[in-house]
């Protein structure tokens, strides 16, 4: 038998990753009602453990651009595959289901479109211009790729004046070539530096744990974090989508994951939410109350 395989025998799902689905229709309302609209999610395509929760309490994070990506990164459920043009009605659709939802804030993300000039920084820029229009009221995250750099992209997205951008570094960059290849860690925090240096929008980021980091490589990871004034630092554990996906290494306890959150406390981080099921939109309007 393989050392890996050895290593998936022992790596039990730990108790505290054990999630209880909740009985009720709401969920099925949720999912049927995105279907109906042709709306994708991260919470579906990603295999999010929180989805049960989270659709249960009418919340879902939209996922725009098609639900194929232009990247392949290891640990993530969302494929590279046939790239669709962009539909030019799906703002209005994205803005029709935070009416049906009730959402007082919404989160929305994208696959990486690196084969569009902007990476697809327009489509945002419409999706939340028309949530603005219809919901002058409700709070806009979103959840961006890293635009493979381009500053006139980022500067799209930061006009339409979300009230958060987020933008993961997933892992720390001694992992990347292995996890995250096509990715690059500066250029990461790069980005969310930009963010604080053109605007007063709030800056969040995140990362997992659980896929052959240590401890002191997540803690260099706040330090760099902490060190261009991010605002929100989500941190939660790798749980691998398929057998496809490489194993989880460790599955990290719960108050290892306090001990991450204290450590961002004392460089100042204005908020740090740390726990084994944290996932970047998890809970998001709750994280951003607390700034």
């Amino acid at each position: 038998m393989s050392s890996e395989k050895n290593s998936e025998k022992y790596l039990r799902i730990p108790p505290w990753l054990r999630v209880k689905l909740p009985t009720g229709r709401t969920f099925n309302d949720t999912s049927k009602m995105l279907d109906d609209l042709d709306l994708n999610t991260v919470c579906q395509s990603a295999k999010c453990p929180n989805c049960w929760e989270c659709f249960s309490r009418k919340v879902a994070t939209f996922l725009i651009m098609g639900n194929n990506c232009t990247r392949d990164c290891a640990f993530c459920n969302i494929c590279p595959g046939q790239i669709e043009p962009l539909d030019a009605d799906e703002p209005r659709r994205v803005a029709e289901a935070v009416t049906r939802l009730g959402l007082k804030y919404a989160v929305i993300t994208s696959v990486t479109r690196d084969d569009l000039d902007d990476g697809g920084a327009a489509h945002f820029a419409e999706t939340i211009e028309r949530i603005r229009t219809e919901h002058p009221e409700c709070k806009i995250e979103v959840l961006i790729p890293d635009f493979q750099g381009n500053l006139d992209a980022l500067k799209t997205v930061i006009a339409a004046k979300p009230d958060v951008i987020n933008h993961n570094v997933e892992t720390p960059p001694e992992l990347y070539s292995e996890i995250r290849p096509q990715a690059d860690y500066k250029q990461s925090l790069e980005l969310i530096e930009r963010v604080k240096q053109l605007s007063d929008i709030h800056a969040k980021s995140g990362l997992m744990v659980g896929l052959g980091e240590t401890d002191e490589q997540v803690y260099q990871v706040i330090d760099d974090l902490a060190a261009i004034n991010c605002d929100i630092i989500t941190i939660g554990q790798y749980m691998r989508p398929s057998k496809a996906h490489p194993a989880v290494k460790r599955y990290v306890e719960p108050a290892v994951f306090d001990e991450y959150a204290e450590y961002g406390k004392k460089l100042n981080v204005p908020h740090m939410f740390c726990a084994p099921l944290v996932r970047s939109s998890f809970n998001a309007a709750e994280a951003f109350d607390k700034l």
